[in-house]
């Protein structure tokens, strides 16, 4: 049988990849994105094929995610017999318990540990079964790689990675354990889903540490100045509502509704919420919608439009957004950098000296 989930072969080839993998995928992919002018943390690419290059520098991270995913596939179930009957093991790491001998219980070796030293605590402790052992660390490190790659490769973990990621672990692990259950390939185990979502976890954990740290080298003094903004912000008024509020609205004022319906409804797609007349001046107010993001437009104001009102809206996928806007007809600026962040932003102007910038999020 090519690999054995029980043996200790697997165990060692499992966590071999998973080192290549945390160690080598960051660093080689920043290094040939530099070579060929391509940027990968959302700045601005100096080959004029980036696009292009991107789309195959996807395809190649989804290959080898598919390659993953059809060895976990090979381990869990094609290198398993099918029993004679539905097997379920429900109480929590029994077997790991009898896997490892403790003397004295393990209050009396915590004793030892900070008496005597590591090395006399661990004279007390002794593995009977190995098997059992690796099964438990095969389990965690089997789904590191999911953990890892999912935020790698799809911009929508790497925007709720600690929520989305190892929810998704702890969900693939429960499929995998079902669909053991239902072709009797395997126990139905809760220690494996324990075990395979802290290994997703972990996962998750990694990729902060060495891909995004190595795809934005700034992050330290980032987390640096947040940090120091946090220990001097925590008697501030809003300090303890920090996480449960963001912008919603912004207001900008037009001289011609028409001209603004148009624009923002029939072009870009935003829904008229809501229409409101002053008493007093008999001025109109336009309250347009996308999603979550409300923009209050005051009409009929000539007088103070002097300068450019801007508009700033994060975004993913902004070379999609791009073609889409030109697509219908819409103008489109060139690539910049955002002057705060450095992230790639590109504009669009509406009437009335408006514009709209899309930053990359």
């Amino acid at each position: 049988m090519f690999l054995n989930p029980n043996s200790d072969s697997t165990s060692i080839l499992v966590a071999i990849m998973t080192v290549v993998m945390v160690v080598l995928l960051p660093w080689l992919d920043r290094l040939i994105c530099g070579k060929l002018g391509v940027s990968i943390s959302d700045g601005i690419s100096t080959n004029p094929n980036a696009e292009r290059i991107l789309r195959l520098r996807r395809l190649i991270l989804l290959l080898a995610f598919g390659v993953y995913l059809l060895l976990v596939a090979y381990v869990t179930f094609f290198s398993r017999s099918a029993a004679e009957d539905y097997k379920v093991h429900a109480v929590l790491f029994q077997d790991l318990a009898n896997s490892i001998r403790i003397d004295y219980g393990i209050f009396t070796v915590i004793r030892i540990l900070f008496t005597q030293g590591p090395a006399a605590a661990l004279s007390h402790i002794q593995i009977v079964s190995k098997s059992n052992v690796y099964q438990v660390l095969l389990n965690v490190a089997m789904f590191i790689p999911l953990g890892y790659l999912l935020p790698y490769i799809f911009d929508w973990y790497r925007r709720a990675i600690r929520r989305r990621t190892v929810i998704t672990g702890f969900l693939a692990s429960l499929l995998i354990e079902n669909v053991q259950l239902v072709t009797k390939h395997g126990f139905y185990d809760i220690d494996d889903l324990i075990t395979n979502t802290i290994g997703a976890w972990i996962g998750q954990g990694l990729y902060v540490l060495f891909a995004y740290a190595n795809t934005h080298p700034e992050w330290r003094s980032e987390f640096r100045n947040y940090r120091k903004w946090r220990l001097t912000t925590w008697k501030k008024p809003l300090a303890q509502f920090f996480g449960k509020m963001h912008l919603i609205r912004s207001t900008v004022f037009c001289s011609d509704e028409d001209a603004a319906i148009d624009f923002f409804v029939n072009k870009l797609g935003f829904r008229m919420r809501t229409k409101k007349i002053d008493p007093d001046t008999g001025l109109e107010s336009l309250l347009l919608e996308f999603n979550k993001t409300q923009i209050e437009v005051e009409c009929g104001h000539k007088d103070i439009l002097t300068g450019v009102q801007t508009i700033t809206i994060a975004a993913n996928n902004s070379e999609r957004i791009r073609k889409k806007l030109e697509k219908a007809g819409i103008p489109v600026s060139n690539y910049s950098l955002d002057v705060y962040t450095d992230l790639r932003t590109f504009s669009i102007d509406a009437p009335d000296n408006i514009r709209i910038v899309f930053i990359e999020e």
